[in-house]
């Protein structure tokens, strides 16, 4: 099969890395050469971006600042770790990717998803996911399961019930205008339930490929 590049989006607290460890044990135990990463991050230069946009103050950087570094981040990500990964025959799997800085800087900061479009076409060119699963959850439930995490990495998570809900909607807007490569799941079923979606949509591509 050719190799896939697989992406998880959704809220925070939706379960997203719990399913990519899920999909990246299945495909190994397939014999699929499968790699797993994460945004921001992924590397050590974006890692320590990672840092500086996920912990302290939620007005630490304005909306702009933030922005700039997530594309920043994603754009060392991509030329130093999945770009590679993709052309010596890998999948990848990567716990978010462009989907979430259109949903939190361009729609829930305000900053324009059509600005960000235009940023992401400047930046990291017209890569796409061969598909992309957006796990939908209640901001609410979300939320609260974020809170028994114990880390700090928690400057999102800290934004107020509205922002998480202008979050959620975002992600079903950007589903929406990409039916195709954007499949949304309940993230509030059990998560084998939700490993059992995933795994019939990319056992679907693979027999497709094949």
């Amino acid at each position: 099969m050719d190799n896939l590049f697989i992406t998880f989006e959704g809220g925070d607290g939706s379960g997203k890395s719990t399913q990519v460890d899920r999909l990246y044990n299945y495909l190994i135990d397939l014999e699929i050469d499968t790699v797993k990463t994460r945004e921001p991050g992924g590397t050590p230069s974006a890692e320590i971006l990672r840092d500086l946009l996920t912990k302290g103050d939620t007005k630490k950087w304005t909306p702009i600042s933030e922005a700039l570094l997530m594309w920043a981040s994603r754009y060392e990500h991509l030329t130093n770790f999945i770009n590679p990964a993709l052309n010596s025959g890998k999948t990848v799997i990567c716990d978010r990717f462009y989907d979430s800085t259109y949903a939190y800087q361009g729609i829930a900061h305000g900053l324009g998803l059509n600005n960000m479009i235009e940023l992401k076409k400047l930046i990291i060119g017209d890569i796409e996911p061969n598909i992309t699963f957006i796990l939908d959850i209640n901001p609410e439930i979300g939320l609260k399961r974020t809170s028994n995490r114990g880390d700090n990495e928690n400057r999102f998570e800290n934004y107020d019930l509205d922002f998480h809900v202008k979050i959620r909607k975002a992600f079903l807007k950007i589903a929406n205008r990409d039916k195709k490569r954007c499949k949304v799941i309940n993230a509030e079923l059990s998560e084998k339930e939700i490993s059992d979606i995933i795994k019939n949509e990319i056992d679907k591509i693979i027999n497709i490929n094949n």
